[in-house]
């Protein structure tokens, strides 16, 4: 008779850790195969992105506890950051679409941002615009910037700085 070895279950902890091996591997293979189309890492427990990161379509981090973005990350579709504890978004970045920055801790923008779709700002400490953001849309609601600047003054502060804001910009007073 042959006796059967029992294996004990895998802890929590053992289970966190493969699936973060897993997503590490997955985005291996997302730039290993030519980094085309979206990029879904929501509600993942990745903690960092490789430096020099290239995405074809979009960039889900919504959700995730990163806290840090890559140098010379460039996004060809939209970046979703909505609740992480992102506090900076590295220089020079561009977005070819939206990007979304609700509800983060982050205060300021970098010098040179485009985003070619709309810039959400909702929720976030903002107080000031930077230096030659380029913008197809601004979303501003429940900011420093929001309460303080009528829209003609927001489009104003954005040109003296050298930017720019193609399409249209809202600004909400309130929290809804």
């Amino acid at each position: 008779m042959r006796k059967q070895i029992l294996k004990p279950r895998k802890t929590g902890e053992e289970r966190k850790g493969n699936y973060k091996v897993s997503i590490e591997k997955r985005i291996k293979k997302y730039i290993k195969d030519g980094s085309k189309g979206d990029l879904d890492l929501s509600r993942t427990p990745i903690e960092k992105l490789p430096d020099n990161l290239k995405v074809g379509g979009s960039l889900d981090l919504d959700n995730t506890p990163i806290e840090r973005l890559p140098d010379n990350l460039q996004v060809g579709g939209g970046l979703y950051l909505d609740n992480t504890p992102i506090k900076e978004l590295p220089d020079n970045l561009q977005v070819g679409s939206d990007l979304y920055l609700d509800n983060t801790p982050i205060k300021e923008l970098p010098d040179n941002l485009q985003v070619g779709g709309i810039l959400f700002l909702t929720g976030t400490p903002i107080k000031e615009l930077p230096d030659n953001l380029k913008v197809g849309g601004l979303l501003l609601q429940n900011t420093p910037l929001s309460k303080k600047y009528s829209e003609e003054e927001i489009i104003s502060i954005i040109e003296e700085r050298g930017g720019y804001v193609k399409g249209i910009i809202v600004l909400w007073k309130n929290k809804y």
